[in-house]
């Protein structure tokens, strides 16, 4: 660990996987995740956000002989030093409940009717506008459906952009960029970019863009720190 550990630079990415351990840094800038996702784990072990992220390990795999050089020694722990093993355990655990629930499992009428309803929203909005004309009280109306119609789209192209919905990730797709791209106005490329960071580093500064606001906002000790020596070069 105390070699893979060096190795976390933009220019030098080692990770560990299962106890093997990977050179990702030529691979990183082909990642389908994103280069950032997988540069966050560099000196680190990645194992349960590996197979957090891929669902279709099989396909995955056969990426992975490249960049492998090597394996951690028998008498090497299995997580870096920054990571809990008890927490680990305890995390793999509950995963391993919530799988046996079927919880994992999506209910596709659920999905369809949920965006059917936004859609027949969203022509009820701009049919009370262009037959009632703009008035107070069709803006108004208007303006209430749209909202509705808009917040239940972006959860619902949050669980599409998670791949969460199909078994296949081309038709998750398909369906979030149609979601984000022509209900929202929105990119999925830049939506997934950030929320996909969110998800492999949660509320770890400089790792998670939801918690670097640091041109709106600072939080507690370090972010002051941080953005004083941005401005201060």
């Amino acid at each position: 660990w105390e070699e893979i550990q060096k190795h976390n630079l933009r220019t030098d990415k080692w990770l560990v996987i299962d106890r093997k351990v990977y050179n990702v840094t030529k691979w990183s800038s082909r990642h389908p995740g994103g280069h950032r996702v997988i540069s966050h784990y560099a000196g680190e072990d990645a194992t349960d956000a590996f197979f957090a992220f891929h669902r279709d390990l099989d396909l995955v795999r056969k990426f992975m002989k490249p960049p492998l050089i090597g394996e951690l020694a028998p008498e090497e722990p299995s997580q870096d030093r920054t990571k809990n093993s008890e927490i680990t355990e305890d995390f793999r655990a509950l995963k391993k409940t919530a799988e046996d629930m079927n919880l994992f499992e999506s209910n596709h009428l659920f999905f369809f009717l949920l965006l059917a309803h936004i859609i027949v929203m969203e022509i009820i909005a701009w049919f009370t506008i262009s037959y009632f004309g703009n008035g107070w009280i069709p803006t108004l109306m208007t303006a209430f459906i749209l909202a509705t119609s808009q917040a239940q789209a972006g959860w619902l192209q949050h669980d599409y952009g998670h791949l969460s919905v199909y078994k296949k990730s081309t038709w998750n797709h398909i369906v979030h960029k149609f979601i984000i791209g022509h209900l929202k106005g929105a990119s999925a490329n830049w939506w997934n970019h950030r929320h996909f960071q969110h998800h492999a580093k949660p509320n770890i500064f400089s790792k998670d863009p939801d918690v670097n606001m640091l041109h709106v906002f600072v939080l507690g000790e370090r972010q002051p720190v941080e953005y004083g020596k941005k401005k201060l070069k």
